[in-house]
């Protein structure tokens, strides 16, 4: 019965002591024009880490099957969540009938030119689009943002300013990382769009975040 108890608390002990970059992260005064972003993964990396959403550590998802490198920084948009309005917003763009969010934070890519060596870092960053990516019936938008001030990206406003090369590798990249030897992924992207849609996206994002976790503070105000 102790061990029961116990652990639930420790889980809520480690998000009140821990900065959970989900839930202890602030995603910024100027959301949804700027957003803070937490980067899991940098384009060195050879193996797909998350944050486990218990405890707000990094984890390894698995190995990358194939050569295919993430091409940018990448991560979530702390306090998003990808649930009914970031569902019907995209259903109202594809006519797709009975989409679901995916229950994840909001996925981001960060483009910089600076050489990032790890991730588990927060980044300060501009959305300028992003891909409506389904997977399956669920809604997994991946936006793309550049690094806030950065000497390259930083002075670009829309995903359509990019050179053409970097949307196809990003593309490339969303539609293969799933794969794995035999199996064929349920992915596919249906369109991209620019900065106005990006920045939809998160404001759904985050009323579906206040809907989902409307009891956190006061849960974590007891411990």
């Amino acid at each position: 019965m102790a061990n029961k108890i116990m652990d639930p608390i420790g889980r809520l002990m480690g998000l009140r002591y821990k900065s959970h970059p989900w839930h202890g992260v602030d995603i910024g005064d100027n959301a949804p024009d700027t957003v803070m972003s937490f980067i899991e993964m940098v384009p060195t990396d050879t193996v797909k880490y998350e944050v486990d959403k218990i405890s707000g550590y990094l984890r390894i998802d698995r190995p990358q099957k194939y050569s295919n490198v993430v091409p940018a920084l990448y991560g979530f948009i702390p306090q998003t969540f990808s649930g009914s309005r970031v569902a019907k917003y995209c259903m109202e763009k594809t006519g797709r009938k009975d989409l679901l969010g995916d229950g994840d934070p909001i996925d981001i890519c960060v483009l910089t030119e600076k050489t990032i060596p790890h991730g588990d870092i927060l980044v300060k960053s501009r959305p300028i689009g992003g891909f409506r990516m389904l997977d399956g019936n669920e809604v997994d938008d991946k936006l793309i943002a550049v690094l806030e001030n950065d000497t390259v990206y930083g002075g670009y406003a829309c995903i359509k300013d990019l050179p053409e090369m970097v949307v196809e590798r990003l593309k490339h990249y969303f539609l293969t990382y799933k794969d794995l030897p035999g199996q064929e992924s349920d992915v596919e992207i249906t369109d991209v769009y620019g900065a106005d849609e990006a920045r939809d996206v998160i404001r759904y994002s985050m009323e579906d975040y206040v809907r989902k976790f409307d009891k956190l503070d006061s849960v974590l105000s007891d411990v």
